[in-house]
């Protein structure tokens, strides 16, 4: 599937040279975002309404939740739309704000992966102190250090990318408005924007995974030293899903944004683009609920009390 954004005057259109892969993608993402607004919308308001679920952990998935669904929405009912329909247009502002959105939810998430993995690593390695160092005012100040990283993130890089000098041909071979896409229609000199997104994409891809990995090398030496199996096996499946989601994320993005005109991110950045738009956040609330005891248990508490208020 080859997409290509042109500029005609104040409009950008988005057209496909394959038209009949548009219905088999058009119902894989619809089915995909549905899930995802389900799953994430289920993950918050458990959070919300079970007081078992009031602790660090769940706060800090609640917000990747949030981030998630923010995220899809910024880019998926558009890409809905170009996939449906003949009118395959987006404004130059619509492409714009996408841009401006989508990079700042994708630097807090970067922000966010960290900040869990630090709650882990308490959890695991300090567990006497665990409510003395994550405390409520702490997480609060945590979660407000990702949503401004967001914005600082996306404020530094997405003004200089709309500057580009682009193509005539204004053609943008990518499913949403992005930064290596959008450098890759450039024709005049992209060396301080690629130079720009490298150092971005070091402070919030390669610094936070260097962060994560050597925190999960602690909290494995740590859970090597647990003598009892079933204390290693909860240690192992409270951070097991955490790892699987870094991991889904952490690998397509940085292969997108780390090198923007490598051949490798020309040839696959169509895919990763929607793995990481589409697949990765549908399966996130799937590997924290399917495989968390905790939120099983709350759905279970919950459809339980509908149950008890409809027989009473």
């Amino acid at each position: 599937m080859v997409w290509s954004l042109t500029q005609n005057q104040t409009f950008w259109s988005v057209k496909s040279n394959n038209p009949s892969l548009e219905m088999t993608l058009f119902v894989t993402v619809s089915i995909s975002y549905m899930v995802t607004l389900m799953g994430n919308t289920t993950i918050i308001l458990l959070f919300h309404l079970d007081p078992h679920l009031h602790t660090p952990m769940y706060f800090f998935l609640t917000n990747l939740s949030l981030l998630d669904l923010c995220f899809t929405t910024s880019c998926i009912p558009q890409m809905l739309v170009h996939l449906r329909g003949p009118d395959k247009t987006i404004s130059y502002l619509g492409c714009t704000v996408q841009l401006y959105i989508f990079l700042g939810l994708v630097a807090a998430e970067c922000v966010l992966l960290l900040v869990m993995a630090f709650d882990r690593y308490v959890a695991v390695c300090r567990p006497l102190h665990y409510t003395v160092i994550m405390q409520p005012r702490v997480c609060h100040k945590l979660a407000f250090l990702v949503w401004t990283s967001g914005i600082f993130g996306t404020l530094v890089q997405s003004p200089t990318t709309m500057k580009l000098p682009f193509c005539h041909h204004h053609r943008v071979d990518d499913f949403v408005c992005e930064v290596p896409a959008l450098i890759r229609l450039a024709c005049g000199d992209t060396h301080s924007n690629e130079l720009q997104i490298s150092v971005i994409g070091s402070v919030f891809l390669m610094v936070p995974l260097l962060l994560i990995l050597i925190s999960y090398g602690h909290i494995a030496r740590t859970v090597l030293a647990i003598q009892s199996h079933e204390g290693r096996r909860k240690a192992f499946q409270t951070c097991s899903s955490h790892l699987v989601v870094v991991f889904l994320f952490y690998c397509t993005v940085t292969a997108v944004y780390i090198q923007p005109r490598s051949h490798f991110s020309q040839k696959g950045g169509k895919f990763l683009t929607l793995f990481y738009t589409v697949v990765t956040p549908t399966l996130n609330p799937l590997i924290y609920t399917l495989r968390n005891k905790d939120m099983k248990g709350a759905l279970k508490r919950l459809f339980g009390k509908d149950r008890t208020s409809n027989v009473q």
